[in-house]
């Protein structure tokens, strides 16, 4: 589990493709600290680390997680969101993330707020899926590339966040432009209501 509080940007250093597969290699500040099948969040993504060596570690994905994700679009250099999972006895400073990255979206806008930003965004909208918690809500909480971020001005469709400058700064919102795909991961505890109001009917 984690909090959507991003440690750092790590760079990508290394891309193999094999069969369905995707390695990436990673560079960041805490390598050292990381151990074979810890887990680390990558734009939101969770993934297990599965080697580490000369500085540099690797976590793979599958073919369902490239799918639902941006990780296919990345190449060498990019920054990359990263945050390791929450300690239990720590604060949870943004909201219950998961890792589980539910789809992307396409940044339509980005808006100059004197000296923050709006960005607006828009994802592939399906009723059925809406019904399960598949949405966002007005001052309800959304991961966007792994950042826990207030919704404000939610459609069937879209959403704004707004970023000050620490948060564009530190993560890779600094490279999202018109056009940009991002991962998103609903609210879990909107998903687990759906249900049960879906189980009552």
């Amino acid at each position: 589990m984690f909090s959507g509080i991003v440690e750092e940007c790590a760079t990508v250093v290394g891309i193999v493709r094999e069969q369905e597969n995707l390695h990436l290699t990673l560079k960041c500040s805490f390598v050292d600290e990381l151990k074979i099948d810890q887990s680390v969040a990558h734009n939101g993504v969770c993934l297990t680390v599965v080697s580490i060596q000369d500085g540099t570690y690797t976590v793979t994905a599958m073919k369902e997680t490239i799918e639902r994700s941006n990780l296919g679009m990345l190449q060498p250099g990019d920054a990359v969101n990263v945050e390791r999972s929450m300690v239990m006895n720590g604060r949870l400073d943004g909201h219950i993330v998961q890792g589980h990255v539910d789809q992307t979206a396409t940044c339509m806008k980005v808006e100059d707020a004197e000296g923050s930003w709006y960005y607006t965004f828009k994802y592939a909208f399906d009723k059925e899926m809406a019904r399960r918690g598949y949405f966002t809500v007005d001052k309800g909480s959304v991961t966007v590339n792994g950042v826990s971020l207030t919704v404000c001005n939610p459609t069937a469709d879209t959403f704004q966040v707004a970023i000050i400058p620490y948060t564009h700064d530190n993560t890779n919102f600094n490279a999202i432009r018109e056009g940009s795909v991002v991962n998103i991961e609903f609210d879990i505890i909107g998903k687990y209501m759906a249900r049960m109001v879906a189980l009552s009917e």
